[in-house]
């Protein structure tokens, strides 16, 4: 993997990797090659003021995860692995490895065969020094509760799994998602859930680094209500043609009046796959202030 953007500013006088170099940015000191976990979540680092503000005044930051093909596509056939590469889901682990809790739409969990998270030791020194515990929570975003409780996501996670959903979902599913061990959270009045309510829900339970990947629904939905802070999007160097969807929206979903703003914040690449980190314009200063 080498990091195309930004470049790393050599020092004068000063070769790479000696004493006089100083300090260097993430992933600086493995400009080719494979890169370690390690560097991989330096790179990937939550901004400081992600984490938890103090119970009167939890910061949420929301950030996106996606694959896409050359020609837009956001899966193959329904399934987003046909696109992936090994180094993809390398940065997949590692940003589960850093988040609080994983956001997932329904339909994502139907089609992509969703399983708890599991603990990894990779991370366990790296999550304890930042309050976290051994593995993120998934939480699955559902209107109508159409799931099956019976699946390990909900019956056996290390970390009980959520289910966000509208205070007037229907209650015998809100009851039967109770019986198999989740937690069920409203973030919405109706049946319906508010996706600018997503956010803070999570946040008043001190899960403040937030993660979704998707599907697209899901994602168009946070993006247009204005709390998708980050994409970090792999541009795969497949060519899916098809009928498949884009990465965000779908049926339904309002788009803005103007494009959001998205600026870019590291390019990294390997075997073809480009993995960009794109911030919306004016958050990432505004969170680290």
């Amino acid at each position: 993997m080498r990091r195309l953007f930004p470049v790393p500013a050599p020092l004068p006088d000063a070769s790479p990797g000696s004493p006089a170099a100083g300090p260097r940015s993430p992933g600086a000191g493995a400009a080719e090659g494979r890169w370690s976990l390690d560097e991989l979540a330096d790179a990937y680092a939550y901004p400081p003021a992600a984490g938890p503000g103090g119970p009167d005044r939890p910061v949420p930051w929301l950030r996106g995860n996606m694959v896409s093909s050359l020609d837009g596509a956001a899966h193959h056939r329904g399934r987003s692995q046909p696109l992936s590469s090994d180094a993809d889901m390398r940065v997949f682990g590692v940003l589960r490895g850093l988040a609080d809790v994983v956001v997932v739409g329904a339909e994502t969990v139907r089609q992509e065969g969703y399983r708890p998270a599991r603990a990894r030791e990779a991370f366990a020194a790296r999550r304890a020094a930042a309050g976290q515990g051994p593995a993120p929570a998934v939480a699955v975003v559902s209107a109508g509760l159409e799931l099956d409780f019976s699946l390990p996501l909900f019956t056996g996670p290390l970390v009980p799994t959520l289910v966000i959903t509208g205070a007037d979902a229907p209650a015998g599913r809100q009851a039967a998602a109770r019986r198999a061990g989740a937690v069920v959270l409203h973030a919405g009045e109706g049946a319906a859930v508010d996706p600018a309510r997503v956010p803070g829900v999570l946040a008043e339970r001190g899960l403040t680094r937030l993660l979704t990947e998707g599907g697209p629904r899901l994602l168009g939905q946070f993006a247009a209500a204005g709390v998708l802070d980050e994409l970090c999007l792999t541009l795969s160097p497949r060519l899916a043609a098809g009928d498949a969807g884009r990465i965000a929206g779908g049926p339904g979903v309002p788009g803005p009046e103007v494009p959001l703003a998205y600026e870019l914040l590291s390019l990294l690449e390997e075997e073809g796959f480009l993995f960009t980190r794109y911030g919306r314009v004016g958050t990432m200063t505004g969170r680290q202030e």
